[in-house]
């Protein structure tokens, strides 16, 4: 049934009215009213659907849920161009720069409209080209049907075939090879409009008025005609368009399986312990769900009951599954492996780390390699000069040709028009970016724009962050040493309670080590934390301080005659921090964070794809060189401050060194802008996340070994593109002109040349393709 909505004004006077939960409007109630039962209440709607979206999911409606939803939803769908990303619509279309159909900014499920519509077109138009062929090259297998119904009458028979073909079937063609003129952007549509109208439009004049022909022209039985050239050559285009179409939606099955990863119920759990499957889109922020064994967690969540072992391989990259417990986090798509959960929705929709990998990798799939340049500068000049040849090839053999000459200059001019279609040119680019960002999606490489890719190519500098890159960035408090009157659980006491307000992830571990150690928890009052330094406040109605030695000179304490002893916990791999009380050096606390298991191993892969290793850490010069020695780190650069990185990243690129910084934190945000690729770890802060090109959801070095090899490969990639299609078409347009008639007596008919032209674009995807096979 159709859902009808009844406005206010088509109630009668009097009448009982209620608002439809679902769609908001005035429902009239009757007694043929539809209504449903729940938390004893009774709610009426205007139509069938409205009744039935109500019960598949109550509560959400009931609340008003979908009100609110209603008025936050999205306008709609946005289309873009795959070779001009600038070109954003609200509808589909064709781009007005290359002609090539819009595509959804997210690739959807199923066969995109162009697709069905050119599939169409294209049978139709093969079943039109068989009896053209048969017509006029049925002599060339003792077929002669010309001969048996007559010359004029097959050339009527070929104008009634033809005609459909060119004015309905390719009427895409030139309505897109029109707006290339209007908008002053020629391409390959404009080559293709030229070509298959002049064959058409010079074999209609032939064909009813052979008398403007000279005699010599007409071979005995009337004026040679293109018609069969012209409807083959729309079949091909459009082989080919079906077949490039068919490409580039393979490109987008990376984003698809990742949509697929989420489910499309989630498990409500009401308060009264009721549950129900209700669809994801109507889960909301704070919502309790529940997740069976086997099934994909829903959204982000934190757990709030159960224990059960999670796979997260979606994420992290890792097969070894992650026990939960209440109070930890869940994302959506990663895979519960045995026990129930109950979860507590945190992020949901768009906000999702599931929707936003989706997007990272959409917004790759539309950016622009700077390679991708030089593609465009060659096109821009292209067209206009294909058809200066064109012009050329047909004056040429028309005052040089041998009889009929107007045949042969017609043939060549079309032949050139079609085989030097730019559209492999224009696809060597965006295709291979395209299928990269799926295949590192897949990898646990994220990548943000096709320039971050191209410049990974060309990295031969790596600086990494020590806490959270190399290391755990989960330390443990491992040593507590006081160096006056202060016991060790009032020193540790006092240390926790200046980190309790830090989130420093050796903050967190002073306090998880106070907490483990049973240290009562105080507070600090007046807390200031100092950038590269430490922090200060008052504990207990007395100062403190906890930092570096440079944060003691800030207080100008001497901690000359303690750093024998934080050397020897540096020289173990360990940080070292002071603590002072009252003006004085009151003791030490050491953490130790461990290095993740396939740091070194990264490390030693860098080296071999030809990367010199930096790390980069506000950790003493000691620790930072105990670590750097453990994994063979070419360089260490330790004590620096935020701004240091980013000088350390501009002093190298002054130098020539091409600049790759990995890191987590806020504090590596500036030199993750700097760099000329910022690498996030997926595991750290959002405001590193949004200032880096690659994103790295494993939070491991090993990821950033992918995004080399990755890159390496769709530079490789590319370059073979624009190899094939300048080759071709530097070697196609003199041959398709005649170059070689004079020397075999060849001339390139315009089918050949239209089924080369389709066979160029397919090859360039196809080659491209093969990046999803890749080994990372």
């Amino acid at each position: 049934m159709e859902h009808q909505h009844h406005s206010a004004a088509a109630i009668p006077d009097g009448a009982l009215t209620a608002i439809d939960p679902v769609c908001g409007m005035t429902v009239a109630v009757g007694p043929e009213t539809r209504k449903a039962q729940f938390a004893d209440k009774t709610f009426h709607f205007c139509s069938a659907k409205c009744d039935a979206a109500f019960k598949e999911d109550p509560w959400f409606y009931a609340s008003g849920h979908a009100q609110g939803r209603k008025a936050a939803q999205l306008t709609g769908t946005t289309w873009t161009c795959p070779m001009h990303p600038q070109i954003i619509r609200d509808a589909p279309g064709n781009c007005p720069i290359c002609g090539m159909a819009l595509e959804p900014m997210l690739p959807t499920g199923g066969p995109s409209p162009e697709l069905a519509e050119f599939t169409r077109r294209m049978w139709i138009s093969a079943a039109a080209a068989v009896p053209l062929i048969v017509l006029t090259m049925g002599e060339l297998v003792n077929l002669p049907v010309r001969d048996w119904i007559g010359h004029r009458l097959a050339s009527y028979i070929e104008f009634a075939l033809a005609t459909p073909i060119v004015l309905w079937a390719a009427a895409p063609f030139f309505l897109r090879g029109r707006d290339s003129i209007k908008n002053r952007s020629p391409n390959m549509w404009t080559l293709i409009s030229l070509g298959v109208g002049a064959a058409y439009l010079y074999s209609i004049v032939a064909t009813f008025l052979p008398g403007l022909f000279p005699e010599e022209y007409r071979m005995g039985h009337g004026v040679g005609t293109y018609f069969e050239a012209a409807v083959v050559i729309v079949a091909l285009i459009f082989v080919g368009q079906v077949l490039e179409l068919r490409a580039r939606e393979r490109t987008g099955d990376a984003i698809r399986a990742l949509l697929d990863l989420a489910p499309k119920t989630a498990r409500r759990v009401l308060e009264d312990g009721t549950e129900y499957d209700a669809p994801l889109e109507n889960v909301v922020e704070g919502d309790r769900l529940r997740v069976r064994p086997g099934d994909s967690v829903p959204v982000d969540a934190t757990v709030v009951d159960g224990r059960s072992s999670v796979d997260e391989s979606m994420i992290t990259g890792e097969p070894v599954p992650v026990e939960k417990v209440p109070g930890d986090p869940v994302t959506g798509g990663t895979i519960n492996k045995n026990g129930s959960l109950v979860i507590e929705a945190r992020r949901v929709g768009a906000d999702t780390v599931l929707s936003q990998i989706v997007e990272m990798v959409s917004n790759a799939r539309r950016s622009r390699a700077p390679i991708q340049g030089l593609a465009d500068q060659v096109s821009s000049v292209f067209v206009p000069t294909v058809v200066a040849i064109a012009a050329l090839a047909f004056a040429a053999w028309l005052v040089w040709g041998p009889d009929p000459a107007l045949v042969f200059a017609v043939a060549a001019a079309v032949s050139v028009l079609i085989i030097a279609c730019p559209c492999a040119l224009g696809l060597a680019t965006p295709i291979s970016i395209t299928t990269a960002a799926g295949r590192g999606a897949q990898a646990g490489v994220l990548i943000k724009d096709a320039e971050a890719l191209e410049r990974m190519a060309a990295v031969d500098t790596l600086i990494v962050d020590k806490t959270g890159t190399l290391t755990e960035g989960r330390p443990k408090l491992t040593d507590v040493i006081s160096l006056g009157d202060m016991g060790e659980e009032d020193l540790l006491a006092v240390a926790a309670a200046l980190e309790r307000g830090s989130e420093h992830p050796l903050a967190e571990a002073i306090v998880e080590g106070a907490t483990f150690r049973g240290v009562e928890m105080q507070s600090a009052a007046d807390f200031e934390a100092i950038t590269g330094k430490g922090v200060q406040g008052t504990v207990q109605g007395r100062t403190a301080a906890l930092g570096n030695a440079a944060m003691m000179t800030v207080l100008e304490l001497d901690s000359t005659l303690a750093e024998a002893r934080a050397n020897a916990l540096r020289s173990e791999g360990k940080t070292a921090m002071f603590v002072a009380v009252d003006g004085r050096l009151a003791g030490i606390v050491a953490v130790a964070d461990p290095i993740k298991a396939s740091t070194a191993e990264a490390i030693r892969t860098l080296h071999q794809l030809g990367l010199r290793v930096i790390m980069a850490t506000g950790d003493n010069q000691r620790t930072a060189e105990a670590v750097a020695a453990r994994l063979g780190i070419d360089e260490v650069r330790a004590g620096v401050l935020p701004e240091d990185k980013k000088n350390l990243i501009d002093a190298l690129r002054k130098d020539g060194a091409v600049v790759a910084m990995a890191g987590d934190g806020v504090n590596d945000a500036p030199a993750l802008a700097a760099a000329d690729v910022g690498i996030a770890m997926g595991t750290g802060a959002d405001v590193a996340v949004e200032s880096a090109g690659l994103t790295l959801l494993g939070g491991d070095l090993m990821g950033v070994v992918r995004a080399r090899r990755l890159a390496k490969a769709t530079l490789r990639n590319i370059k073979q593109n624009l190899f094939f299609a300048f080759v071709y078409n530097a070697a196609g347009v003199p041959i398709a002109a005649g170059l070689l008639y004079p020397l075999t007596g060849m001339l390139l008919s315009p089918m050949i040349a239209a089924a080369a032209m389709s066979l160029s674009s397919v090859s360039v995807i196809a080659n491209a393709l093969r990046l999803r096979r890749v080994a990372l």
